[in-house]
Protein backbone atom coordinates (compact mmCIF):
# COMPACT_ATOMS: atom_id res chain seq x y z
CA UNK A 1 0.00 0.00 0.00
CA UNK A 2 3.34 2.15 -0.49
CA UNK A 3 2.95 5.95 0.25
CA UNK A 4 -0.16 6.09 1.12
CA UNK A 5 -1.24 7.64 4.53
CA UNK A 6 -3.86 7.31 6.34
CA UNK A 7 -6.22 8.91 9.18
CA UNK A 8 -7.86 7.02 11.86
CA UNK A 9 -11.88 7.68 12.47
CA UNK A 10 -11.83 8.01 16.13
CA UNK A 11 -13.79 4.54 16.29
CA UNK A 12 -11.49 3.06 14.44
CA UNK A 13 -8.93 4.18 16.72
CA UNK A 14 -11.13 3.02 19.49
CA UNK A 15 -11.51 -0.43 18.43
CA UNK A 16 -7.74 -0.72 17.17
CA UNK A 17 -6.47 -0.37 21.06
CA UNK A 18 -9.07 -2.10 22.54
CA UNK A 19 -8.65 -5.38 19.63
CA UNK A 20 -12.02 -4.79 18.83
CA UNK A 21 -13.83 -7.19 16.58
CA UNK A 22 -15.56 -4.30 15.51
CA UNK A 23 -12.50 -3.70 13.10
CA UNK A 24 -12.59 -4.17 9.57
CA UNK A 25 -9.87 -6.60 8.13
CA UNK A 26 -8.81 -4.34 5.56
CA UNK A 27 -8.15 -1.61 8.13
CA UNK A 28 -6.64 -4.15 10.63
CA UNK A 29 -4.20 -5.00 7.92
CA UNK A 30 -3.17 -1.68 7.29
CA UNK A 31 -2.59 -0.61 10.90
CA UNK A 32 -0.44 -3.93 11.36
CA UNK A 33 1.65 -3.68 7.86
CA UNK A 34 1.98 0.47 7.65
CA UNK A 35 1.62 1.79 11.53
CA UNK A 36 4.63 4.67 10.00
CA UNK A 37 1.96 5.87 7.79
CA UNK A 38 -1.03 5.79 9.82
CA UNK A 39 -2.53 9.23 11.72
CA UNK A 40 -4.89 9.90 14.79
CA UNK A 41 -6.29 13.54 14.70
CA UNK A 42 -5.94 15.39 18.08
CA UNK A 43 -10.08 15.73 17.60
CA UNK A 44 -10.38 12.21 18.40
CA UNK A 45 -8.83 12.87 22.02
CA UNK A 46 -11.61 15.52 22.82
CA UNK A 47 -14.23 13.47 21.31
CA UNK A 48 -13.22 10.37 23.45
CA UNK A 49 -12.81 12.42 26.38
CA UNK A 50 -15.87 14.81 25.48
CA UNK A 51 -17.99 11.47 24.85
CA UNK A 52 -16.33 9.58 27.92
CA UNK A 53 -17.35 12.48 30.38
CA UNK A 54 -21.06 12.58 28.91
CA UNK A 55 -21.07 8.80 29.81
CA UNK A 56 -21.60 7.63 26.22
CA UNK A 57 -18.29 5.49 26.10
CA UNK A 58 -17.82 3.83 29.58
CA UNK A 59 -16.05 0.57 28.39
CA UNK A 60 -13.36 2.71 27.12
CA UNK A 61 -12.40 4.50 30.49
CA UNK A 62 -9.49 2.89 30.20
CA UNK A 63 -8.28 4.74 26.72
CA UNK A 64 -9.87 7.91 27.98
CA UNK A 65 -7.78 8.24 31.13
CA UNK A 66 -4.61 7.23 29.22
CA UNK A 67 -5.10 8.55 26.12
CA UNK A 68 -1.86 9.75 25.49
CA UNK A 69 0.26 6.96 26.47
CA UNK A 70 -2.15 4.71 24.41
CA UNK A 71 -1.69 6.62 21.33
CA UNK A 72 1.99 6.39 21.60
CA UNK A 73 2.23 2.75 22.85
CA UNK A 74 0.22 2.27 19.67
CA UNK A 75 2.50 4.14 17.38
CA UNK A 76 0.45 6.18 15.25
CA UNK A 77 1.32 9.99 14.80
CA UNK A 78 -0.98 12.38 16.03
CA UNK A 79 -2.17 14.87 13.59
CA UNK A 80 -2.92 18.36 15.10
CA UNK A 81 -6.10 20.46 13.93
CA UNK A 82 -5.25 23.82 12.26
CA UNK A 83 -7.28 26.57 11.02
CA UNK A 84 -7.24 25.65 7.95
CA UNK A 85 -8.63 22.20 8.84
CA UNK A 86 -11.22 24.34 10.77
CA UNK A 87 -12.33 26.76 8.16
CA UNK A 88 -12.44 23.85 5.56
CA UNK A 89 -14.64 21.95 8.18
CA UNK A 90 -17.00 25.06 8.96
CA UNK A 91 -17.55 25.33 5.10
CA UNK A 92 -18.30 21.65 3.94
CA UNK A 93 -21.54 21.66 2.04
CA UNK A 94 -22.43 18.82 4.04
CA UNK A 95 -25.80 17.40 5.84
CA UNK A 96 -23.82 15.64 8.28
CA UNK A 97 -23.58 17.75 11.38
CA UNK A 98 -21.15 16.26 13.21
CA UNK A 99 -18.22 18.59 14.26
CA UNK A 100 -15.71 15.35 14.75
CA UNK A 101 -16.53 14.13 11.16
CA UNK A 102 -16.43 17.52 9.74
CA UNK A 103 -12.92 18.38 11.10
CA UNK A 104 -11.73 14.18 10.13
CA UNK A 105 -13.06 15.18 6.72
CA UNK A 106 -11.11 18.11 6.67
CA UNK A 107 -8.07 16.70 7.61
CA UNK A 108 -8.49 14.01 4.97
CA UNK A 109 -8.49 16.17 2.22
CA UNK A 110 -6.26 19.56 3.25
CA UNK A 111 -3.60 16.47 4.58
CA UNK A 112 -4.05 13.61 1.52
CA UNK A 113 -5.31 10.94 4.33
CA UNK A 114 -7.19 8.14 3.03
CA UNK A 115 -10.02 7.77 6.21
CA UNK A 116 -10.34 4.29 7.50
CA UNK A 117 -13.83 4.75 9.02
CA UNK A 118 -16.70 2.14 8.49
CA UNK A 119 -19.24 5.74 8.84
CA UNK A 120 -21.10 5.93 5.59
CA UNK A 121 -21.73 9.41 5.91
CA UNK A 122 -17.80 9.92 4.99
CA UNK A 123 -18.52 8.45 1.21
CA UNK A 124 -21.04 10.89 0.50
CA UNK A 125 -18.06 13.37 0.21
CA UNK A 126 -16.43 12.78 -3.08
CA UNK A 127 -12.84 14.68 -2.03
CA UNK A 128 -12.21 12.16 0.73
CA UNK A 129 -10.75 8.80 0.35
CA UNK A 130 -11.61 6.27 2.30
CA UNK A 131 -11.34 2.69 3.30
CA UNK A 132 -12.87 -0.10 5.35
Amino acid sequence: MGNIRYLLDTHTFLWAVSESHKLGVAGKQIMTENKEQIYVSAISAYEIMNKYRLGKLPEYESIAKNYLDILHAFGAKELSVTSQHTNLAGKIDWTHRDPFDRILAAQASIEELTLITNDSAFVTLPWVSVLW
